[in-house]
């Protein structure tokens, strides 16, 4: 167990050290992306009765959230790789569970202060008191889980910075954005509702965003049994890969 706190507080304290970079930055970006979408779409635009602009609160706190939880572990396995002081993690008495528990919750952490920071900094244009808090954490965290496990995945399969990136561009990216961060699947054409569908990070973020309104794309149910049967798959795959020793130590 003290393996497990001190590769925890490790993770945590390298964040916390470049906390402009990794916390700031990420909620300044958040709020640009407010200003501009809201400014154009505010007046003219209403999703399931809510308002624009606190629609896209909830999307945009949850992107983060996912966003940074996937960089938070993958940026730190590449880095220890890259610099060859991955030794000093795998040579300790740590088992597999407590390093994956302390990458995945280390990014866990970093999320849910990226998505605190970001709803600070937003609530403001659209003030309301959420309806269901208890599905805001719950899906916060199957969120941050899913994405600090994928990126320790990442991070274990990338050999450089490059390889790191194209994933996060061609794979991370991709399924955030067109998870209905910015719209409902409601307003797509009936093939692209579907192919919604098969989206993990779409269940993810309407079962976010019902925590705030209490309206969704897909019953918070459902949302829920497709994230945590996503979260037990991700994890179960890191954990195997952790255990095989895949380009780690070999």
């Amino acid at each position: 167990m003290t393996s497990f706190r001190t590769l925890f507080y490790k993770e945590v304290l390298r964040f916390r050290k470049v906390a402009f970079q990794t916390i700031a930055a990420p909620v300044l970006t958040a709020l640009l992306y407010l200003l501009i979408f809201s400014h154009v779409l505010d007046a003219q635009a209403q999703v399931n009765g809510v308002r624009y602009a606190a629609f896209l609160i909830p999307g945009l706190v949850m992107m983060s959230v996912l966003q940074n939880a996937f960089a938070n572990s993958s940026s730190s396995l590449i880095q220890s790789k890259v610099t060859g002081n991955i030794v000093f993690v795998l040579l300790p008495p740590i088992s597999h569970a407590e390093f994956f528990l302390a990458y995945m919750l280390a990014a866990v952490m970093r999320g849910a202060m990226v998505g605190i920071g970001v709803f600070a900094v937003t609530f403001w244009f659209a003030p309301s008191a959420p309806v269901a808090p208890h599905w805001i954490l719950l899906f916060g965290v199957i969120g941050g889980g899913i994405m600090g496990s994928l990126g320790i995945i990442a991070g274990i399969w990338a050999d450089k910075f490059d390889q790191l990136a194209s994933f996060q561009n061609f794979v991370i990216m991709p399924l955030t954005m067109l998870s209905g961060v910015f719209y409902s699947i409601h307003s797509l054409p009936w093939f692209w509702q579907q192919v919604s569908h098969f989206n993990p990070v779409f269940y993810l973020i309407d079962g976010f965003r019902y925590g705030f309104f209490g309206v969704s794309d897909v019953a918070p149910e459902v949302s829920l049994a497709v994230a945590g049967t996503c979260l037990a798959a991700v994890a179960a795959g890191t954990y195997s890969l952790l255990k095989s020793g895949y380009k780690l130590r070999y």
